[in-house]
């Protein structure tokens, strides 16, 4: 396990490698869950193994610290993923993210374009104020105190399916609650608007099961891939695996041509 200090008082984000050659892939989950526990049996497929590959937890979530003072917005993860990155000595990666770790990937790449050579966002969030379905929407619709200390918490995991509340509740409570504020409140510009904007290779994976794509035809003008999974909800490494490496290799395979 490595680590890195994030805060002046010596909190730390956490994360563990897979040695490799190459440019480095680098695992970034969701909100609620944990990189290893979500990509571990990706990285390790035969179609991806080989490459040096990186397992990173942002703040209060899985291994990683969860600093009383950390403000939880998009941009701070990205900040403190990037920290990761650079103690990791990690330049040029592709990323490989899953809804708001995807949003915080859209982040780095913006504010730090030396550290992300290509991204695959796994339904990454695009927009603020997501759907009342959307979880982050639905932890985010009580007031903290009612989510960390009134029973929020335990509502919320009593509605999510068994994978995620499984990651979820190793989550600091507080800062999953700030996370996904922040997550609905979302930045400006926009992720989509960042998303647009950038000059590297990106694709866009949506889940099959999950419906049309809101704004696929614009991503697509702007070069972005947009990859269905077949088969496959949100939690697409979980619900077809096979089909979401396929995705991810192609991406590679695409860009390096």
């Amino acid at each position: 396990m490595r680590h890195a200090p994030i805060t002046p008082d010596g909190s730390r984000i956490h994360w563990t490698e897979a040695p490799g050659e190459g440019p480095a892939r680098v695992y970034v989950h969701g909100l609620g869950a944990s990189s290893a526990v979500y990509f571990a049996h990706i990285a390790a497929h035969p179609a991806l193994a080989g490459r040096r590959s990186l397992f990173v937890d942002l703040p209060g979530f899985g291994i990683s610290d969860a600093p009383a003072g950390f403000g939880y917005s998009l941009e701070e993860h990205a900040d403190a993923l990037a920290v990761a990155l650079d103690a990791a000595g990690v330049s040029g990666a592709e990323l490989v993210a899953h809804s708001m770790g995807g949003a915080v990937a859209i982040v780095l790449a913006a504010r730090r374009p030396d550290l992300v050579g290509r991204l695959v966002l796994a339904e990454a969030n695009l927009d603020p104020d997501p759907p009342v379905t959307a979880g982050s929407s639905g932890i985010a619709a009580y007031a903290e105190r009612d989510f960390v200390h009134g029973g929020g918490r335990a509502e919320v995991l009593g509605r999510v399916g068994p994978e995620w509340a499984a990651t979820m509740r190793h989550a600091d409570p507080t800062g999953l609650y700030r996370s996904a504020v922040r997550l609905v409140r979302g930045t400006r510009p926009t992720m989509r608007e960042l998303l647009l904007g950038l000059d590297i290779p990106r694709t866009y994976l949506n889940g099959e099961l999950s419906g049309e794509l809101q704004g696929h035809d614009e991503l697509r003008a702007a070069g972005v891939a947009v990859v269905t999974v077949a088969g496959a909800g949100h939690c697409m490494m979980f619900d077809n695996p096979q089909a979401f490496v396929e995705a991810i290799a192609r991406n590679r395979e695409s860009a390096s041509v």
